[in-house]
């Protein structure tokens, strides 16, 4: 978007304000919640690791099974040829008592369904960092393209300014040259500012599903707010238990250890209880006078004792146990990782605080030492290179001061991230330190 203003404005305002149809980043994020391809994903995974439920407790519920069969009979003898029609059904009902493999099998489906789920929220949560990291990109490329381009003009003014000062005598050739230079230097940042925009719309473009548009820009006057409570150590300990990195591998490792056991179990008696309904009938044949039926009725337990599997079980509780040793590795690396993530957000949200109050002071700085350099230069004590140069730090202020204030907000969501409690509400409170449609 061309901004067409005086220049003093320019100075004096950090983001232009939002066009009315402005997106704001809460209507960004219900696209994206309806859209985005990972989160879709990530849901239909999440609802297939919750059958895992089910199936466990399917290995402590009874199986029953039903079969039949009807058959036509024709046998040859040697005295003589038999026909006739044979049928049956059967009922058979199998109830575990005690298989130990599927009673463990039944509590890891609970801790698959528990990493489903942490693995999802974990989803959600990216899925909020991902738009507000790709909002943050847009708006950052607007506000160095609109930097870009003001100091573009501000050049312009300055080469017409040498050029005429050229003609009539009262400035040197170099005065012109040097403005020529920024001028072509400007132009190149403009085309790598331009491109750059480009791209991260597209980046936008691909969680949001199509072109957002314009977006809401930052209040000028918002004010960041410190981290509360405002101690690294409370957010390190609470990343290393809180965190759905951490809660998922946590569910990994307890499955991963009952594992062990259930492969152990392959040593074990199994008991079940095992009962059957039968009914089997056959037509008459010219060697018969009459047709038969037979019901028959069973139940009774069944004692199963696994002797010798060519050391299959042995085999294969090492094996769990080896995994075992690899998952608790896993853990303990996603809790460091889990606090060192805490440790930079927290620093990243402090840190950024203190560098956006210094650029604002900074840009107050700039801004008077470019009118003092405008006025040493209508007065003939400061050359043509000393104004661009005063207008090139003011336009980088800005944009470094935007690109702060961006940082400090994304640093603010990942460390609430890290603790597993970032949530809507709390894009919600920034889009409320944008301006409103």
């Amino acid at each position: 978007m061309r901004l067409r203003v005086k220049l003093p404005l320019l100075l004096t305002a950090l983001f232009a304000t939002a066009p009315v149809s402005a997106a704001d980043l809460m209507q960004v994020y219900r696209e994206a919640l309806a859209n985005d391809a990972q989160y879709a994903a990530a849901r239909a995974t999440a609802e297939a690791g919750r059958e895992k439920l089910p199936q466990g407790l399917a290995g402590l519920l009874p199986i029953i099974g039903v079969s039949a069969n009807t058959t036509a009979n024709n046998n040859d003898y040697f005295f003589g040829n038999a026909q006739f029609n044979s049928r049956g059904y059967n009922v058979n009902l199998t109830q575990p008592l005690f298989r130990w493999q599927n009673f463990v099998q039944y509590n890891q489906s609970k801790l698959l369904v528990a990493q489903s789920e942490a693995n999802f929220a974990q989803a959600q949560q990216d899925l909020i960092l991902r738009v507000a990291q790709a909002y943050f990109d847009v708006l950052n490329a607007e506000e160095n393209l609109l930097a870009v381009r003001a100091n573009k003009t501000s050049i312009v003014q300055q080469l017409e300014q040498a050029k005429k000062n050229f003609e009539v005598g009262t400035a040197t050739i170099t005065d012109t040259h040097e403005a020529q230079s920024r001028f072509d230097l400007a132009v190149a940042q403009e085309i790598a500012a331009d491109s750059d925009l480009e791209v991260k719309r597209h980046a936008l473009r691909l969680i949001v599903g199509k072109d957002s548009g314009e977006l809401s820009r930052l209040k000028p006057q918002a004010i960041l707010a410190p981290p509360q409570p405002a101690s690294m150590d409370q957010w390190v300990d609470a990343a290393e238990k809180d965190s759905f990195v951490v809660q998922a591998q946590q569910a990994a490792a307890e499955v991963a250890g009952q594992e062990v056991e259930r492969a152990r179990a392959g040593h074990y008696p199994t008991l079940d209880v095992v009962a059957n309904y039968g009914d089997t009938a056959a037509g008459a044949s010219q060697f018969g006078p009459g047709s038969y039926d037979i019901v028959s009725r069973n139940i009774g337990l069944q004692l199963n004792i696994p002797i010798y599997q060519g050391g299959l079980v042995n085999s294969a509780t090492r094996e769990a146990a080896a995994h075992r040793t690899a998952s608790q590795a896993l853990l303990e690396n996603a809790r460091r990782t889990a606090a060192l993530g805490a440790r930079q957000s927290y620093l990243g949200v402090v840190n950024g605080i203190a560098q956006v109050h210094a650029l604002e002071a900074a840009l107050v700085s700039s801004q008077s030492a470019l009118a003092s350099n405008k006025l040493g230069y209508e007065v003939g004590v400061r050359i043509n290179i000393d104004v661009l140069n005063a207008e090139q730090q003011v336009y980088s202020t800005q944009r470094d001061l935007a690109k702060a204030r961006f940082d400090t907000l994304l640093a603010e969501l990942r460390l609430k991230a890290t603790v597993g409690a970032l949530g809507e509400q709390d894009l919600q409170q920034v889009n409320t330190l944008f301006e409103a449609k």
